[in-house]
């Protein structure tokens, strides 16, 4: 895990051309998203796919990333950040961020560390930072085989979409939860900093996976 330090981003919601500020606290994230073979180790079981054990899990949803979270969090030692409940929206999730355990990102987290001091579209030319469309083959790659940003933090942009613990606009959308980052299969446009992208719980498909964080 990578220590982010603390500091500010401002996000931006490109459909109701919104923006606010969000300070971050200081926090601890992987450099890369959870891989299949961790998966494996941690469920005893990784989603069908003829994917490499190195590339991110893919075929999990968000209410799979909030298991896997408190799973792993147990078998580490560590107190569990999620108190799940049985609602198949995932509404009744309720994350304890001073737990110490392994939980998702909140979006802000999520920007703020993939943009790792810079301001532009991206932190670095997309060739070389990111498996996205135009260079991934139509598959998904290893963790950690493009060049990271200023933090260590590798594929913050490509190669998967990423789960977020944050509800994109409840007023709106209900249940559906924030993903970030872009994938193998998208153009440019979806491989931002601040593109942002929704869905509900219990989606499972082939380009979204998920990362860890801790609180300090």
């Amino acid at each position: 895990m990578i220590e982010v330090p603390a500091g500010v981003v401002h996000l931006r919601d490109e459909g109701t051309r919104t923006n606010w500020r969000v300070e971050v606290a200081a926090f601890l994230l992987a450099p890369h998203p959870v891989t299949r073979e961790l998966y494996q180790a941690v469920t005893g079981e990784a989603p069908a796919s003829p994917a490499g054990p190195r590339t991110p899990v893919t075929e999990v949803s968000w209410k799979d990333a909030v298991r896997f979270c408190n799973l792993l969090s147990e078998t580490t030692g560590l107190d569990r950040c999620y108190s799940p409940g049985e609602d198949p929206d995932g509404q009744d999730v309720v994350c304890d961020r001073e737990a110490g355990g392994y939980r998702l990102p909140s979006e802000a987290e999520w920007e703020y560390a993939c943009r790792a001091g810079t301001s532009g579209v991206r932190y670095g030319e997309l060739d070389e930072i990111a498996w996205h469309r135009g260079n991934s083959g139509g598959e998904v790659h290893d963790v950690a085989t493009r060049a990271p940003n200023a933090w260590g933090l590798h594929d913050m942009i490509g190669n998967v979409w990423e789960w977020c613990w944050d509800l994109y606009d409840p007023g709106v959308y209900g249940p559906y939860r924030v993903f970030r980052g872009g994938s193998w299969s998208d153009l440019p446009r979806g491989c931002r900093a601040s593109c942002r992208r929704k869905s509900h719980p219990a989606l499972r498909i082939d380009d979204l996976g998920f990362r860890l964080a801790r609180s300090l």
